[in-house]
Order: structure tokens, then C-alpha cells, then sequence
């Protein structure tokens, strides 16, 4: 039997990490009618891929691996071997589950299709909606129905249900000519919690430009028709248009590599005073990061990202497979703990 003070835990960790990760707001799920805007599908913007993450998610421009397919498609088109990647992330004092796995797959020296699959979790989150007592004790009313006070939580009352998020993203490039690539994403979205569940599908498009030697400009709309999720309470969200642009550059300074690379990302979805600019319903948030490389074998990387976190993060690359490590702290984090991701990235190079 679950103490008083770990059922506390077990109330506030989850139910913290619902609303930070936008799985449930209330009103919202219950509601007949649509939602725009704010926080939906809001587990597609964690990131993914050690590498990426310790740049402070400055990745459209440098994408060149199999996470491509998630930070940009049109970058898969530059892979030249098959390539298979794993990350895991548990936050949140480990409320929260975020696990990601990827593969892409040349089909010539020009094309390239891939496939990602995003799953979030979170478990043991709290169902007080028949565990509320007024001062003198007597049971309350479901919340859903109530608008008095409430005194107190009876701990015995308590259900717990969980609540899960996946994506299936599938993914196609094609390079055209040797500085040009292009791309597209097609995303099924599946959320459930509880009973209740949503399903739901939309689009990216992207395009990697390399003007001169080492210096790339990328672009990546995201929800590229606005991204709908329909569930059966009747309610039906959309995620509206997201572009990311970027630059990098990589410097090679004798067997190091210096690769700074700078995002701007441009929304419409009401993040208000949370972005860095916003007018009305428009925002615009930057993401900052670099990496110094020695001889294409070990790497040290540092930024900064929309949701204003410094990460650092370290990779070493071995033959066919590359480790990556990402560290990030929240800013205002007390109990929730830090957040450390690692990948692993497997290369399926012919020969050595």
C-alpha cells in the first residue's frame, strides 16, 4: 500500500508533467468542438538524437543523419549508408517516458526513404475526480459537476490510469544536383489517456541548400496542412504550421571541426510572453549551438533552445557506431531532476 507521502508524490509528479507536456489541459479533452494552437501534439517538439539535443536543437541546417527525418527530411537525402538509431529520455524524476527509434535507407545515390517512431508515456497519474471531501469530511461530488470548495483530497479515493503518445513518421528525400535537397514527412498520430484516445495525421516538407563548401541553409515547415487530431470525446485539435529555419557552417581547423549553427523558428500557435518575440498569435523563438570535433572521432557540443535551456552534451564516434550524450537542466526544476538523453547511432558501412 502506497504511503500518504509517496501518494503526494505520485499526485504532483505526473500530473505536472501532463500539463508541462500538454497531454491534458482541462476543459479541453471533455469540450465538443476544436482547439487550435497552443501545446498540441506538443511531445513532436521534445527533439530527438544526442547530437542534436547537446547543439541546443540547432539542427535544421546540419541534419545529415537518420534523424533527419524528424529535424528536417530533406537532409536524408545526404546519408549514404543505411543507418539505425535508439534514444531514450526519462525526465520529470522519471514521470515521464520518451523513447525514439529511426531508420533510414538509401535507394540510390539520390533518393532515401526513412521511418521514425516517437512514444511518450507517463503512468500513475491521478484520477482525484471522486476523491474530494468538504471541511466536515463528506464525500464531494465529481469534479466535472462541482464548482464549491474543496477542503481536502481522501488519499483512498484515489484511481491512477496512464497516458501514452506515438508517432509513426515516414519519410522520403531526394537530392537535386550535388547542393540542392528536398523532402517530406507524412506523420500518423495516435494519444490516448485513459479510455479516451485520439487519432490523427499531417505533414512536413523541407529543403537543405548548400551555397558554397561547408556552409548550409535549411528550412522545414512543420505541419505543413496543419496537423489534426480527432478523439472520440468529440473534440478535434489542430497543430497549426511551424517553420524552422537555419544556418551552419563547419570550420576545419587542422584535425578539429568547428560547427556553429544558429535556428529561427517561426510559429502560429499563441505561445505569447513563453516565445522570444511574439505579436498576437505569431511567435519567434532562436536555438544557438556549436561543436568542436577532432578528427571526426570525438565531439564536445553546447547551446542553447527555445524553451530557454543550456545543454551540453559529447559523442565518440567508433566504426559503424556513433554514441552520443545530451545534458539538459530546467530552469526552474526542484524536484523534477535533470534530463540526460544518450543515443545510439549503428552505421551500416560496407567493408571496415
Amino acid at each position: 500500500m502506497r504511503s500518504r507521502s509517496n501518494l503526494k508524490t505520485a499526485v504532483f509528479l505526473p500530473a505536472l508533467a501532463l500539463a508541462v507536456f500538454g497531454l491534458v489541459r482541462p476543459g479541453e479533452v471533455r469540450a465538443q468542438g476544436i482547439t487550435l494552437g497552443k501545446y498540441e501534439n506538443d511531445f513532436l517538439s521534445i527533439g530527438v538524437g544526442g547530437r542534436a539535443l547537446g547543439m541546443g536543437s540547432a539542427y535544421t541546417a546540419v541534419a545529415n543523419d537518420v534523424t533527419a527525418g524528424y529535424w528536417n527530411p530533406a537532409g536524408l537525402a545526404r546519408i549514404k549508408y543505411p543507418e539505425i538509431m535508439l534514444m531514450h529520455d526519462q525526465r520529470y524524476a522519471d514521470a515521464v517516458s520518451f523513447n525514439y527509434g529511426a531508420g533510414a535507407m538509401p535507394l540510390s545515390k539520390d533518393e532515401t526513404v526513412g521511418l521514425s517512431v516517437i512514444v511518450l508515456s507517463v503512468s500513475g497519474i491521478p484520477n482525484t475526480q471522486l476523491a474530494g471531501v468538504d471541511a466536515n469530511g463528506n464525500p464531494l461530488p465529481p469534479t466535472d459537476n462541482y464548482t464549491g470548495g474543496l477542503s481536502r483530497l481522501n488519499y483512498g479515493k484515489i484511481t491512477f490510469f496512464n497516458a501514452t503518445d506515438v508517432a509513426l513518421i515516414g519519410s522520403y528525400a531526394k537530392r537535386s544536383g550535388d547542393n540542392f535537397s528536398y523532402g517530406a514527412n507524412v506523420k500518423f498520430i495516435r494519444r490516448s489517456i485513459g479510455s479516451t484516445y485520439g487519432t490523427g495525421i499531417g505533414f512536413d516538407v523541407g529543403a537543405l541548400y548548400t551555397p558554397f563548401v561547408n556552409f548550409n541553409l535549411g528550412a522545414d515547415l512543420q505541419n505543413a496542412t496543419t496537423t489534426v487530431v480527432a478523439w472520440t470525446t468529440g473534440t478535434t485539435e489542430l497543430a497549426p504550421p511551424t517553420l524552422a529555419t537555419g544556418a551552419s557552417y563547419r570550420l576545419p581547423i587542422g584535425p578539429v571541426k568547428v560547427t556553429p549553427a544558429v535556428d529561427l523558428l517561426f510559429n502560429a500557435d499563441n505561445m505569447g510572453a513563453s516565445s522570444t518575440v511574439h505579436l498576437g498569435p505569431l511567435s519567434a523563438d532562436v536555438r544557438a549551438g556549436a561543436e568542436v570535433s577532432y578528427k571526426d572521432v570525438i565531439a564536445i557540443r553546447a547551446g542553447y533552445n527555445e524553451v530557454k535551456q543550456f545543454t551540453v552534451g559529447a559523442g565518440i564516434r567508433l566504426p559503424k557506431l556513433e554514441i552520443d550524450y545530451s545534458f539538459a537542466r530546467f530552469a526552474y526544476s526542484g524536484s523534477l531532476g535533470d534530463t540526460h538523453r544518450i543515443s545510439l547511432e549503428l552505421v551500416l558501412e560496407d567493408g571496415n
